[in-house]
């Protein structure tokens, strides 16, 4: 079934002060990281070697419904609650067996997980047959329900089990932190975790997390500033170079889904891998792109996910699931340098980028830079104007032989005027986009100095 590791998984310390730094640095219109040096994404690769996830074949797509009362009583055979779909937490662990096993005492928590998963092997039923596919069920609605995707509260969603009910269809292996591995291979200057294990696949088997004792406040803000001041050469977009397929036979059927931008699914959630966005993490120069905004894909909202209608999701998401099939588009670059990308990305994101004490205070380079690249838009909408101005004018007054020369020299005097026009519409929005950038960065500097003011003020009361 591929959950034997689920066992057999090593302990990592979690490092929340990590993974809430990265999280503020997530775009959710780009669907990536956006840090000082440009887009990061994790890839297709990254999970598939740092987890050991098959992320080929089917897309992980089904039906969500509005109760899972009938579906739970069949699969699980437990009690419901008929209005909310959710399986109570005392139940579902006394049928495997798991409502005792608290932590006693002056026990460890590796002591703990050691004899919780004793305690396991011991309740479920080994053997083939109902009754082992029936505890099997109950503990993998536990695992996702509770472990992997928790609700809030004490109860357990059954929105997984759909993808539960033929157990001969479901696989997965060696859940990981996978964030923080991640960060570990990548921005390896944090210095947040510590490779014990060297040369154990999946990669994530390889690393601890360090201690850190310091408040989460604290933490923060060390990080958000390595972050921001975080020296770009040694940023690895290609930790994998040196690294062999041995012992990691998933990789092999991957390769076809890995360096192409795809939309990933995982039942009622579809999101799209923009790994254009990422062109050096494939060995490419970084070109120019146009950055996403959001798809005309709507994700759905907490309440439209089948809580009020049956949803077969591989109808409404048949666009997307056909993308996966086809196993995305393929990633390329022309670019020479990745001069012309960061300039468009400063352009974009500005100062916000940065989230660190260093970089809030001292913004005024940033304001400056900003308010040269608007002069020198505002320079190209006048250019452009006077441009269009002057076209026109000698295109209605050529007449019909000037309409006739200019449809010869690229189009009807329409289509030139409306080509025209279109310049002068860019050039204006650039203007403003460049005009609320630099309203965005002095509200950031203004705010950045209050809170250094009255942190000052609370340090020397103190």
């Amino acid at each position: 079934m591929g959950f034997g590791e689920i066992f057999r998984i090593e302990r990592m310390r979690v490092d929340p002060g990590l993974t809430q730094a990265l999280r503020s640095r997530w775009d959710t219109e780009a669907s990536a990281f956006a840090f000082p040096w440009g887009h990061m994404i994790p890839s297709l690769e990254d999970v598939s070697r740092i987890t050991g996830l098959r992320v080929y074949r089917r897309a992980v797509s089904g039906y969500t419904y509005p109760c899972y009362h009938s579906l739970a009583e069949r699969l699980l055979d437990l009690p419901v609650e008929r209005r909310s779909s959710l399986v109570p937490r005392v139940a579902l662990q006394e049928s495997l067996g798991l409502y005792e096993a608290g932590k006693n005492v002056g026990e460890s928590e590796d002591e703990y997980l050691v004899r919780l998963a004793r305690v396991s092997q011991r309740e479920l039923v080994s053997e083939p047959g109902p009754q082992a596919d029936l505890d099997l069920r109950r503990f993998l609605v536990l695992f996702l329900g509770r472990l992997l995707f928790a609700t809030r509260g004490d109860a357990v969603h059954c929105c997984f089990l759909p993808l539960l009910e033929d157990l001969g269809e479901t696989s997965t292996s060696g859940f990981y932190p996978f964030l923080q591995v991640w960060a570990y291979l990548h921005l390896p200057a944090l210095g947040r975790g510590n490779l014990t294990r060297p040369g154990l696949v999946p990669i994530a088997r390889r690393w601890d997390s360090r201690r850190d004792t310091r408040h989460l406040v604290d933490q923060l803000e060390r990080l958000h500033e390595a972050i921001d001041s975080y020296p770009y050469l040694d940023v690895l977009w290609q930790p994998y170079l040196g690294e062999g397929d041995e012992g990691q036979p998933w990789l092999a059927q991957a390769r076809p889904y890995l360096g192409r931008s795809v939309w990933l699914h995982a039942l009622n959630l579809v999101l799209p891998l923009n790994l254009f966005l990422t062109q050096l993490s494939l060995g490419f120069k970084q070109s120019v792109v146009e950055f996403p905004v959001r798809d005309r894909f709507r994700q759905p909202g907490r309440s439209f996910r089948g809580l009020h209608d049956t949803t077969d999701w591989r109808e409404w998401a048949r666009e997307q699931i056909e993308n996966w099939e086809r196993k995305g588009k393929a990633v390329r670059s022309d670019a020479t340098t990745d001069d012309a990308y960061l300039q468009a990305y400063a352009l974009k994101y500005g100062g916000k980028v940065y989230k660190g004490a260093r970089h809030q205070v001292d913004v005024t380079g940033e304001i400056a830079s900003l308010r040269a690249l608007l002069q020198s838009a505002v320079q190209d909408r006048e250019a452009a104007q006077r441009q269009t101005a002057e076209l026109l004018e000698r295109v209605r007054g050529t007449g019909a032989g000037g309409a006739s020369s200019s449809q010869s020299a690229g189009g009807s005097p329409s289509l030139l005027e409306a080509r025209l026009a279109g310049a002068v519409l860019r050039a204006e929005e650039a203007q403003r986009h460049l005009e609320e950038r630099e309203r965005d960065l002095e509200l950031t500097h203004e705010h950045a100095m209050e809170l250094q003011s009255e942190r000052d003020q609370f340090r020397g009361e103190a």
